[in-house]
C-alpha cells in the first residue's frame, strides 16, 4: 500500500539542526565512524553497496566500472582543497547538469554550504572511509551517510569531479544525493530548482525570461545579494536539440547556474552584466563580453579585478544582460528563507505544511476537467485574516510538491502533472461536494499543470476563507504530496477531512403487519418455511432468504449476497447471542436494508449494480457516517475492485462493519477512539 493518507494537520517548517539519521542500522554518522575506528576497518555502506544496482536500474554499465576509494585514485586525497568553490564542479558522464548547477550555486553561500556539506570531514588521522551530507526532503532534514567508494574507469572518476584531481567533496556529495534518490541513474534529467530546494529547504520561483517583469535585473540582483540560488536554461523544441551547442557557444536544454550580476563602466556608460557558469567546466559563450571579447579592453584593470574577470576555459563567462534575455528562456530562483521572497523590504513570512496523498478510488480525483471525481481530492481550508501592511489584500505563496517520484523511477514512475485550484469558502464546515464545484468557479489557481516536482505561485487575495484543492491532472494517479503555504501575515490552515462523525437515526422499528407489502408478506412466508418452528434462521438460511427475495426486485442489480455478509448481519442484529436471527430481529434489519438499498441506488449512477468508489464518501454520509480521508482510503482499498467499483454486497458489508464499530466507538472514552479509527478498515 504505497500511498496512504497520513496525518495532514498543519506542521511547522523543519530546521536543519535536527536532521534525522537514515541508515538502516539506526546508527548515526558519529557512532558508525567510531565503530569503524575502533575495529580499524573502513566503512562499507550496505544500504548503497558498491555494485551496479547503485549505478543503474534500467541498463548495465556500458563500461566496466571499478569502485575505488579516493586514496586508491590519488596519493594525497583531500575533502576540500582551498575552499569549496564553483570550479570544483565538473560534470562527468551522467546527465545531471541540473544538480551540478545547483551545487555551483550552493558554493556561493558558505553558511548554506556548511549545512549540506559538514566541513569537519577529511582524510586525516581519523579517516574511516565514511562521510555524511544533509538534505531537505518534504519538510524534514535528513542526514545521509555514505562510504567513499566511487565509480571509476581507468583510474579516473566517471561522474562529478573537481578540477583539482585530489579534491573529492563534490563527488561524494553527488554520491550521497544519488543514494537519497535510489541510484545514480535516478539523477538523470531534472530541474535545478529541485536540487536547490533539497539543499536549502527554501521555496522556488520560476520565471519565463521572455515574459519577465520590467525590473527583472533588480529581482536577480536582490536574489543574489540575499544568497538565493539561481539557475537558468535554454528551451529545446525537440529531444534532438537536448545538449545541442549553438553557434554562440551556449547549450540548449542544459542547466546553467547564475553566479553574479554587476554593472560595469564601459566607454562612459554603465552596462548591466550577468555571470553564468556551465557545470561542464568548459564550453562558454563566445559573444560580447565573453572571456576574450574586445569589450574587456575598454574596462579598467581594477574593474576587471572587482569582477574576477579572467580568460580561463572554466565554463564561467559574463554576458550583457540584454543578450542574456535574448538567448535564455527560463530562470529558477530558490529563496533560502521565506523573508527573501519579497521584492522590496524583507519580511518574516509565516509557514505551514500539509502532508497528504492522492489514492486511487478515494482521493485521486484529477483536475476540474473531471467534475465527477474532482471533489474527492483532499481539501485544505485557508483563513486569511490580516491584510498586508498598507494593502487591501493578503499575500501568500502556495507550493505543491509531489514526493519521492525520483526514487520511484526504478519502478517505472515518472513525475506526475500536478497543480491546484483555490475557491472561496461557502462558509460551512466539512468536505465540499460535487455540486459546489459544478456551480462555483475558482478564485485562483496554479499558473499551469506541469510535470515538475513542485508547482508554486504567488497570490494576492482579499481577507476571507478559501478552499485549496491540490490535484494531479488526470484522475486515478497516486502520489504522496507536501503542500507549503507561505503567508506574509499569519494565516490559519486546516484540513477539511480530519473529523470523524457518526449521525445515525434512532433505531428502526418494524412496520405493523397490516402495512406489509406483498414482497414483505412473501418474505414472512419464506422465513417461516425456512426457519421451522423456532422461527430462527442461521447464516446459511439467511443467505437463501435474502437472495431469493432480492433477486425478484427490479430496482437493484447484484450477483449474490455472500455467506460472509449474512454472518455479519447476524453479528449486527443478534441480541440473544445464539448465532441466529429471530423474525423480529430480521424485521428491524429489513428496514435498515431498505434504507441502504435506497442509498446505494442513489449513488449507483449508471444502474449497473455497483457504485464508483469516489461516490463512497457521499453514500456513507447519507447513511450517517462522516469519515476522514485516512479511513475512507482504508475502506476503498478493502471493498473496491480494480476498476474502483463497489458492488452492493461489499457496500452492505462496509455499512455493517461501520455500524458494529460505531456502537463500540460511541461507548469508548476519547483516548481509546483512535484505536477504533485505525481498525475500521481492516
Amino acid at each position: 500500500m504505497p500511498y496512504l493518507y497520513q496525518d495532514s494537520k498543519p506542521r511547522p517548517a523543519a530546521h536543519p539542526g535536527g536532521a534525522r539519521g537514515t541508515h538502516s542500522s539506526g546508527k548515526g554518522y558519529e557512532q558508525l565512524k567510531q565503530e569503524c575506528l575502533r575495529r580499524a576497518v573502513l566503512f562499507e555502506d550496505s544500504d548503497f553497496p558498491a555494485c551496479n544496482s547503485s549505478l543503474f536500474f534500467s541498463e548495465n554499465p556500458a563500461i566496466p566500472f571499478v569502485w575505488k576509494r579516493p586514496g586508491d585514485i590519488v596519493k594525497d586525497p583531500k575533502f576540500i582543497l582551498g575552499g569549496a568553490t564553483r570550479t570544483d564542479i565538473c560534470q562527468g558522464d551522467l546527465g545531471d547538469c541540473w544538480l551540478l548547477a545547483a551545487i555551483a550555486s550552493l558554493t556561493l553561500n558558505e553558511k548554506t554550504l556548511a549545512r549540506v556539506v559538514p566541513l569537519d570531514q577529511n582524510f586525516g588521522p581519523d579517516y574511516a572511509g565514511i562521510f555524511h551530507f544533509q538534505f531537505w526532503q518534504h519538510n524534514e532534514w535528513l542526514d545521509v551517510v555514505i562510504d567513499d567508494r566511487l565509480p571509476t574507469f581507468k583510474g579516473r572518476l566517471v561522474f562529478l569531479h573537481s578540477a583539482e584531481l585530489n579534491e573529492f567533496w563534490s563527488a561524494l556529495l553527488e554520491k550521497a544525493y544519488a543514494k537519497l534518490n535510489g541510484s545514480y541513474e535516478s539523477l538523470k534529467g531534472g530541474s535545478t530548482i529541485e536540487a536547490m530546494e533539497d539543499f536549502t529547504g527554501g521555496i522556488g520561483e520560476m520565471y519565463d525570461v521572455k515574459a519577465a517583469p520590467d525590473n527583472f535585473y533588480e529581482i536577480l540582483e536582490k536574489a543574489l545579494k540575499r544568497c538565493s540560488m539561481v539557475g537558468c536554461s535554454i528551451d529545446t523544441s525537440s529531444a534532438a536539440e537536448s545538449e545541442a551547442r549553438t553557434p554562440s557557444g551556449l547549450v540548449k536544454g542544459h542547466a546553467y547556474s547564475v553566479t553574479g550580476i554587476e554593472e560595469v563602466s564601459y566607454r562612459g556608460r554603465q552596462v548591466q552584466l550577468i555571470r553564468i557558469r556551465n557545470p561542464w567546466g568548459q564550453v562558454e559563450w563566445n559573444g560580447p563580453w565573453s572571456d576574450n571579447s574586445a569589450e574587456w579592453r575598454s574596462v579598467s584593470p581594477s574593474e576587471q579585478r572587482r569582477l574576477s574577470q579572467a580568460a580561463r576555459d572554466d565554463g564561467e563567462f559574463w554576458m550583457n544582460f540584454e543578450d542574456f534575455k535574448v538567448h535564455f528562456d527560463k530562470v529558477e530562483i530558490c529563496n533560502l528563507t521565506p523573508d527573501a521572497l519579497e521584492d522590496s523590504t524583507a519580511h518574516k513570512w509565516e509557514v505551514t505544511i500539509h502532508q497528504g496523498s492522492w489514492v486511487r478510488g478515494a482521493t485521486a480525483g484529477g483536475c476540474r476537467n473531471f467534475l465527477e471525481t474532482f471533489w474527492t481530492n483532499p481539501q485544505i481550508k485557508l483563513h486569511l485574516t490580516e491584510k498586508d501592511d498598507g494593502q487591501d489584500d493578503c499575500t501568500f505563496i502556495a507550493a505543491l510538491m509531489q514526493k519521492g517520484r525520483r526514487k520511484l523511477k526504478k519502478l517505472g514512475a515518472e513525475m506526475l502533472t500536478i497543480g491546484y485550484s483555490i475557491y472561496e469558502s461557502p462558509g460551512r464546515d466539512g468536505h465540499l461536494g460535487k455540486d459546489f464545484f459544478r456551480y462555483h468557479p475558482s478564485k485562483a489557481r496554479s499558473k499551469t499543470y506541469i510535470n515538475l516536482r513542485e508547482v508554486s505561485h504567488r497570490f494576492k487575495l482579499p481577507p476571507g476563507d478559501y478552499i485549496l484543492i491540490p490535484t494531479t491532472f488526470e484522475p486515478h494517479q497516486e502520489a504522496d504530496f507536501c503542500l507549503r503555504i507561505f503567508s506574509e501575515k499569519k494565516a490559519i490552515t486546516e484540513d477539511l477531512d480530519e473529523n470523524v462523525a457518526i449521525d445515525l437515526p434512532e433505531p428502526l422499528h418494524p412496520t405493523p403487519s397490516p402495512q406489509e407489502t406483498e414482497e414483505e408478506k412473501q418474505f414472512r412466508a419464506l422465513f417461516e418455511q425456512i426457519s421451522g418452528k423456532d422461527m430462527e434462521i442461521s447464516a446459511e438460511e439467511l443467505e437463501y432468504v435474502l437472495n431469493a427475495v432480492l433477486k425478484k426486485s427490479k430496482n437493484i442489480k447484484f450477483k449474490n449476497l455472500s455467506l460472509i455478509s449474512c454472518r455479519n448481519i447476524i453479528s449486527l442484529m443478534d441480541t440473544s447471542g445464539n448465532g441466529k436471527l429471530e423474525f423480529s430481529e430480521f424485521k428491524v434489519f429489513w428496514e435498515k436494508l431498505k434504507k441502504w438499498i435506497s442509498i446505494f441506488l442513489q449513488f449507483d449512477c449508471d444502474k449497473s449494480g455497483s457504485m464508483s468508489s469516489y461516490e463512497l464518501r457521499g453514500a456513507l454520509k447519507a447513511a450517517g457516517y462522516q469519515l476522514n480521508n485516512y479511513l475512507l482510503q482504508l475502506i476503498v482499498l478493502r471493498y473496491s475492485d480494480e476498476q474502483f467499483q463497489i458492488a452492493f454486497d461489499d457496500f452492505l458489508n462496509c455499512l455493517i462493519r461501520l455500524e458494529n464499530a460505531s456502537r463500540v466507538f460511541q461507548a469508548l472514552s476519547a483516548e481509546n477512539k483512535e484505536f477504533i479509527n485505525l481498525n475500521i478498515g481492516e
